[in-house]
């Protein structure tokens, strides 16, 4: 069963079976939540459940996933089914106002062979203005026949008047338990490989399913001796990997890796459980380096790393970043007491 393709979401499932159960679909739902953890999916699932040739249930409603119109929408050949995503090809990837006046030009029309016409449009918060405007006149007067599908991670983004319009269902990052079961199931990966890719995807399935296990270890193997405290004495060496990474485009990897570093140092450096550490496998060196940490300086650093990685699309001196925090992890991880810090005080 389709349905059952979703890790999770048991919640939004069982409410979106009643709508079709009852007779009660909106006109327009708004699949909201992390990204990469099911909300695309659940809406093509959702589509193929109200359009199966073979209209499986009454009693659980659901799509076969075999019939003509299931591998249609599937495919996204179905001539009742309509997917719109941002143009990949932009710099700044947008929906725009040509792509919504088509399905609204289309709208007017009943289904072709399927009992509903659907219009999932991922990633809406995409919309430009334009079209965000020409959408919300199709909301306002929606066709009977008619079902709009919006999935956002990020639904603030939207206008309110559209998010109004829209019955909303938040979709939870499914718990690591369950992508590690997927990950066994589907890729046959080793529940210790599983456990690493599904902490490392901090939930994301979508992202999960596409990790190789073995590249990423390759990838920690390489950028991990930034943390060494031997490599970290060094100021002219950290400067130069530093350099180094940032000629290879490898900057913003190591900054990412590096914050899960830290992310682990603090959990044993408070005495958490250990499996809730990413670099399990590293617990001997985390002990040893979280003997003298100081705390308050790995909180700066986390900070700061989330404040590179969230200005990453300005075209700022990500070298300077990555040189930066080294310089400051070798401080925190010593005895001395970060320049920064006691700046801020």
């Amino acid at each position: 069963m389709p349905f059952a393709d979703v890790i999770g979401h048991e919640s939004p499932k069982a409410l979106l079976k009643a709508a079709i159960r009852h007779g009660r679909v909106a006109h327009a739902y708004l699949f909201y939540g992390e990204r990469g953890i099911g909300k695309r999916l659940s809406a093509l699932r959702f589509a193929q459940a109200l359009n199966c040739d073979m209209a499986v249930g009454p009693g659980d409603p659901d799509a076969c996933g075999t019939c003509r119109s299931c591998r249609q929408i599937e495919a996204g050949t179905h001539p009742d089914f309509t997917l719109i995503e941002p143009d990949a090809e932009q710099a700044t990837p947008q929906i725009k106002i040509e792509q919504i006046r088509e399905i609204d030009s289309q709208s007017v029309y009943r289904p072709l062979i399927g009992r509903w016409k659907v219009c999932v449009i991922d990633q809406a918060d995409r919309l430009t203005i334009g079209a965000a405007n020409a959408l919300l006149k199709t909301l306002e007067e929606p066709p009977p026949h008619c079902l709009f599908l919006l999935v956002t991670s990020r639904p603030s983004a939207l206008p309110a008047t559209i998010r109004s319009r829209c019955q909303a269902l938040r979709f939870s990052t499914p718990s690591r338990a369950q992508v590690e079961t997927a990950l066994i199931e589907r890729r046959g990966l080793s529940p210790a490989e599983a456990r690493f890719v599904a902490m490392l995807s901090e939930g994301r399935l979508g992202e999960a399913l596409k990790l190789d296990p073995h590249e990423l270890k390759v990838a920690r193997r390489e950028l991990l001796p930034l943390t060494d405290p031997v490599s970290l004495r060094s100021v002219t060496a950290l400067l130069t990997a530093a350099e180094t990474l940032a000629k290879s485009d490898r900057a913003h990897e190591a900054l990412a890796w590096l914050a899960r570093w830290l992310r682990d140092l603090l959990l044993v450096r408070v005495g958490a459980d250990p499996d809730a550490l990413l670099n399990l496998d590293c617990l001997d060196a985390l002990r040893a380096a979280a003997r003298d940490v100081d705390v308050a300086a790995l909180l700066d650093l986390l900070d700061d790393i989330e404040t590179w990685e969230q200005q990453a699309t300005r075209h700022l001196n990500v070298q300077l970043a990555l040189e930066s925090i080294l310089l400051c992890l070798r401080d925190a991880i010593g005895t001395r007491t970060s320049p920064r810090r006691e700046a801020r005080r």
